[in-house]
């Protein structure tokens, strides 16, 4: 099951103006070697400056409104020899046309247009952060635009002149969480979300986009469906369900388990002592292996339903059969001279 919430306005940090003068970053790939689809690297500034690129095409240009912008000093009067050549280029970003401007969490990535003789584009400049302004050389430049794990390449010709431009990424957020019911949440540490495309790779596969991601983490998507993996712990307690992320929205999304976790123990007698160096397998009523485990006390979350156990202890197996209902915990006990019983 899964609940998915009004999407709200997805507001935005307002933050300094960046460094226009940020050094380039080495060891990126080229935005154009992959198709699209590929995602963002999500991480904290300024460890964003290593992730990957868009790998999107040139989409099909900057927004038309008008962006109010004087540079902070016209081409010619910096002092620099050569800065009479160059082209002033004043960047904004939107999530929507119309919206408000981005403050903070942008990545800005200037490419030349021309590959170098390996194929590969040369980074030219890049910027973090909220608004950018870039010197270019003319020429034509493929301008990425980053916005966590949304994005646009958009191309731009630069004369001698000043060009300011405003990049709407068509982007919105996604905030995730898990529980047994709508009263019921569950410990956010035993929780994980992975977000993968809709699309499918060469094997079959969705594309995973951001994995491990924790409850309540913002996760910025570009604008459509997405299908999400809810794990609760560690073995076969998993619920899958597809979401929507609308421009300029947060949308918050709970899904929820039947599941409950279990405690395992070999004793010699009902309620006594668990046995040490023991070794357990957990199957499914087909005999396929859930999981498998060595001690006195494994501790497992399972998916609702029918299970049997065996447990290996100085050369002998004993089994059981048991059953998970969902929010019940419980401990289950294997009769060490017993076999075959269930419950």
């Amino acid at each position: 099951m899964i609940a998915q919430t009004a999407a709200e306005t997805l507001v935005t940090v307002p933050a300094a103006k960046p460094d226009p003068q940020a050094p380039e970053v080495s060891g990126l790939p080229n935005p154009l070697d992959e198709p699209a689809s590929t995602g963002f690297v999500e991480a904290p500034l300024p460890a964003m400056t290593t992730g990957a690129a868009s790998t999107q095409a040139p989409s099909s240009g900057f927004n038309d409104t008008l962006v109010p912008y004087a540079p902070s000093s016209l081409p010619g009067t910096r002092g620099e020899p050569d800065d009479m050549n160059k082209g002033a280029v004043y960047l904004v970003a939107r999530l929507t046309d119309g919206g408000t401007q981005i403050n903070d969490g942008l990545v800005w990535r200037v490419y030349s247009e021309t590959p170098k003789e390996d194929g590969h584009l040369e980074l030219v400049a890049t910027a973090m952060g909220g608004d950018a302004e870039f010197r270019l050389d003319p020429g034509a430049y493929l301008i990425n635009t980053a916005y966590g794990h949304a994005g646009v390449t958009n191309r731009l010709v630069v004369g001698r002149g000043v060009y300011s431009k405003a990049v709407v990424l068509n982007a919105g957020g996604v905030k995730l969480d898990a529980g047994l019911s709508a009263d019921d949440p569950l410990p956010p540490e035993d929780l994980r979300f992975d977000i993968y495309g809709m699309d499918y790779n060469a094997e079959g596969e969705r594309v995973l986009i951001v994995g491990g991601v924790k409850p309540d983490t913002i996760i910025r998507l570009g604008s459509g469906t997405y299908h999400v993996a809810s794990r609760y712990g560690a073995v076969n307690a998993v619920v899958r369900a597809d979401i929507t992320v609308d421009p300029g929205k947060l949308t918050s999304v709970t899904l929820f388990h039947e599941a409950a976790e279990v405690t395992l123990k070999l004793v010699n007698d009902t309620g006594g002592e668990a046995i040490a160096n023991t070794g357990w397998t957990v199957l499914t009523p087909g005999g396929d292996i859930v999981v498998e485990e060595t001690g006195a006390f494994p501790n497992f979350v399972l998916a609702a339903g029918e299970y049997e156990v065996i447990a290996r202890n100085n050369g002998v197996n004993y089994s059981r059969n048991f059953t998970v209902v969902s929010g019940e915990n419980r401990e289950v006990e294997v009769l060490a001279r017993t076999q075959g019983t269930s419950n």
